[in-house]
């Protein structure tokens, strides 16, 4: 599903930060890379999402390189194709929880019937249903990385990236929402990657790789 070759990336002079990356991730499964701050986790999401320029390499889903020299080609890829969980949930308090996870749909152009039954499944799926017509601010921690997660996935995409999805959550709403995006994946099909510093979280990952020196390694 998703396919790494040779990427690289150099950030001013020295060695690179990442130098020569492979990976091959298959759908449905859940990839977790560590590694200590500064070395590279980020920077690796940012360019598998064509939000960043390899200096080498290339990035292919389902077969298809990413063209990283068209910026609208890439901007509807990820509308279409990614979907992203990250640490502060990015969920837009003046909305509804339900228009939150509507929103990729609304990007794409679904008729608002569409959007509304689609979100609304999306919510019962991660445990959420009822909670529709509710703000943001009224959710816990882990109620709204679950909506988040929803969200990355109302549209069908076939990645899913997530950048420390438990870094704000205390154990007992890391594990849930741990249990959620593990059933979500699965569910889904897709092919996911999640950098991650918390050791917990990264033993749910079907796989754990370490990036170190600018390589990953099992």
């Amino acid at each position: 599903m998703l396919e790494i070759r040779g990427l690289g990336k150099t950030f001013g002079p020295g060695a690179p930060l990442l130098d020569d990356v492979g990976l091959r991730v298959a759908a449905g499964e859940w990839v977790a890379i560590v590694g200590e701050s500064g070395s590279g986790k980020s920077t690796l999401l940012n360019l598998v999402a064509g939000l960043d320029r390899p200096d080498r390499g290339e990035v292919r889903l389902e077969g298809r390189a990413l063209d990283y020299a068209d910026d609208d080609a890439l901007s509807l890829w990820r509308r279409r194709q990614v979907g992203f969980v990250f640490q502060a949930f990015h969920l837009l308090p003046y909305l509804t929880v339900a228009q939150n996870v509507a929103l990729p749909l609304a990007l794409l152009g679904a008729a608002p019937r569409e959007r509304d039954s689609r979100a609304a499944a999306q919510l019962e799926a991660v445990g959420l249903a009822g909670f529709g017509t509710r703000r943001p601010g009224t959710l816990s921690g882990g109620e709204m990385q679950r909506a988040a997660i929803a969200r990355a996935l109302v549209h069908g995409p076939r990645l899913l990236l997530a950048d420390e999805p438990t870094g704000n959550l205390d154990s007992a709403n890391a594990t849930a929402v741990l249990d959620c995006l593990a059933d979500a994946v699965k569910r889904a099909g897709a092919a996911a990657l999640m950098v991650t510093h918390s050791p917990i979280a990264a033993a749910r990952a079907d796989r754990v790789l370490r990036l170190a020196g600018g390589k990953l390694s099992p």
